[in-house]
């Protein structure tokens, strides 16, 4: 059976579009709603244009990796993409197809009436192995196929932004 390679999910949050995307392109701001994210290094602040390389701590289960990311996408109040293009410890990392993610940000009229935003978060697998490697690997890393383990940090993750972004956080 061919492995699931894409997973969303969507969240309301109780902020407009430019809020959302203010925290969702700075990815040093990531790891206050990640479950696996410890930091981000992006040579700036705030939000990152197309083309912007930044360097992600992560940790699942006590294990440490580091990412290297691309910005693919940057369109203000709409959308933020990044793809990791290299993966491993701080010295040594597999340059490779790994994964992209995305955020789609869309006016959204809450039920007071006022304007929030529906957050589409997307993971995609670009890890270019075969079906059987990667169950295999997902086994070890995750216990589980990978994107049933990505579905469950997704939904983390927007609960998680859902909450940072609510009325009165000081955001």
């Amino acid at each position: 059976m061919a492995r699931r390679r894409t997973v969303s999910d969507s969240v309301l949050v109780a902020a407009p579009p430019a809020a959302v995307y203010a925290v969702v392109a700075d990815p040093t701001r990531t790891p206050e709603y990640s479950p696996e994210n410890r930091g981000a290094r992006t040579g700036g602040a705030g939000p990152l244009p197309v083309g912007a390389v930044f360097t992600g701590d992560n940790e699942r289960r006590g294990f440490r990796w580091v990412t290297e990311c691309v910005v693919t996408a940057a369109e203000p109040g709409e959308r933020f993409a990044f793809r990791v293009r290299a993966i491993g410890g701080a010295r040594r990392r597999l340059r490779a197809g790994i994964a992209s993610w995305e955020h789609r940000l869309e006016p959204a009229a809450l039920p007071d009436g006022q304007v929030g935003t529906r957050v589409t978060q997307t993971w995609t697998d670009e890890r270019r192995m075969p079906d059987a490697v990667a169950r295999v690997f997902d086994a070890v890393a995750t216990r589980e196929p990978f994107a049933d383990f990505q579905r469950r940090n997704l939904a983390t993750s927007l609960q998680r932004l859902q909450a940072l972004l609510a009325p009165g956080d000081g955001s």
